[in-house]
C-alpha cells in the first residue's frame, strides 16, 4: 500500500514539475474550429524548428478560460488565453479561486468583441439587448466574461437577456435563420462567422457609446478600443469595439533557457509567422510592454533586446 501511494506521488509530481531542458511541451489552444489551434500550429512548428533543446506539440483544450487553470495544474506547459482572463488567473478573480503563479512569454494578437445584429433589426445599442434572444458564444468561452462586465456595466445580468450558448459559427448562423436577436463572438477580424453571415445578411454592430467606452477602458486596463473598418465585411459604417490582447502564457517556474529559446523561435521569425497564419500579422512584438501580468524573465531577457521595449518582469 505504501509502495503505491509513494507511486502515485511520483507520477503527481512529474505531472506538475516544469519540463527539462530537451523535453517536449504541450501547448494549450481550443477546439479545432477556432482561431487558437492553428496559431498554436504555428507557434509548435516554429519552436521545433529553431527552438534550441525544446520542442513542442499543440493540444486541444476548452480554450482561454481554462488554459490557466491546466498550466497551474500541470497538463499542459504552455498555453494561449486572452489578457483579462491572464489577468484574473493572476490575481485569483473570478471565474479563478485562487492565484496561478504564470508568467506571460509574449502577447498575440487582439481578439475583437463583434456585437453584430440585423442591419434591419431595431437594435443599436448594447441595452437594447435587454429582453432579447442573444448567442453568447460557447458555455465557458473567452466572450463570457466580456459580456458579463458589458452587462454590470449596464446595470443588468444574464437574466435579463435569452442567452443560447452555441459556437460562433452556430451563433451567427442562427442570427441569420432569425432564431437570435444579436450574436456576439470574441474573434478575430475579420472573424470567419461573421463573414459567413455577412455573404447572406446586411449586418451591424451594436453600439455602447463614447461615454460608456471611455469608462470602460479607464476602469479595466487590460482592454483597449478598436475600429472595425467599413471594408472589414462591407458594412454601410464602420464600427468602434472592444478587444483584448492574447498571450502566450506558461507557469512562472518554466526554466529561462526554455522560455528564451520560445521566445526566440517565434517571435525571431515574425515574418515565417506571419506566412503561415493571418492573425499573427497583428502582433507587435513590442507590446509585451503592456503585458497585465508579470513577464517571465526568459521572455523578459530577450525582448530587452529589442529596439523600444521596456519588459518588466
Amino acid at each position: 500500500m505504501k509502495r503505491l501511494l509513494l507511486a502515485c506521488l511520483m507520477v503527481s509530481l512529474v505531472a506538475c514539475a516544469p519540463p527539462e531542458q530537451g523535453g517536449e511541451m504541450r501547448l494549450g489552444t481550443a477546439s479545432l474550429g477556432g482561431a487558437y489551434y492553428p496559431l498554436g500550429q504555428s507557434i509548435a512548428n516554429l519552436v521545433n524548428k529553431y527552438g534550441d533543446g525544446v520542442t513542442m506539440v499543440p493540444i486541444v483544450t476548452a480554450g482561454s478560460p481554462q488554459n490557466p487553470r491546466s498550466l497551474a495544474q500541470g497538463e499542459i506547459e504552455a498555453g494561449l488565453t486572452n489578457a483579462d482572463l491572464a489577468y484574473f488567473a493572476v490575481n485569483g478573480l473570478p471565474p479563478y479561486t485562487e492565484k496561478l503563479a504564470l508568467r506571460a512569454l509574449g502577447v498575440l494578437h487582439a481578439s475583437v468583441l463583434q456585437l453584430v445584429t440585423l442591419e434591419d433589426s431595431p437594435l443599436n445599442n448594447f441595452e437594447d439587448i435587454r429582453g432579447k434572444r442573444v448567442a453568447v458564444g460557447p458555455a465557458n468561452g473567452g466572450t463570457l466574461a466580456f459580456l458579463d462586465m458589458l452587462l454590470l456595466e449596464h446595470g443588468m445580468t444574464m437574466d435579463d437577456i435569452s442567452p443560447s450558448y452555441l459556437s460562433y459559427s452556430d451563433g451567427f448562423s442562427q442570427l441569420s435563420d432569425g432564431n437570435v436577436d444579436a450574436s456576439f463572438g470574441l474573434i478575430g477580424l475579420p472573424g470567419a462567422a461573421v463573414s459567413q453571415l455577412r455573404a447572406s445578411q446586411e449586418i451591424k454592430f451594436l453600439d455602447l457609446g463614447e461615454a460608456m467606452m471611455s469608462h470602460i477602458l479607464q476602469k479595466y486596463p487590460y482592454y483597449q478600443s478598436v475600429e472595425i473598418p467599413r471594408d472589414t465585411y462591407n458594412t454601410a459604417n464602420s464600427a468602434t469595439a472592444l478587444a483584448v490582447s492574447n498571450l502566450l502564457i506558461v507557469r512562472e517556474d518554466l526554466p529561462e533557457p526554455i522560455a528564451y529559446s520560445i521566445v526566440e523561435s517565434v517571435y525571431g521569425h515574425m515574418q515565417e509567422f506571419s506566412d503561415s497564419n493571418a492573425n499573427a500579422r497583428q502582433i507587435d512584438p513590442t507590446s509585451i510592454a503592456d503585458s497585465p501580468i508579470p513577464i517571465h524573465p526568459g521572455a523578459a531577457q530577450y525582448f530587452s533586446t529589442l529596439n523600444n521595449v521596456n519588459a518588466q518582469q
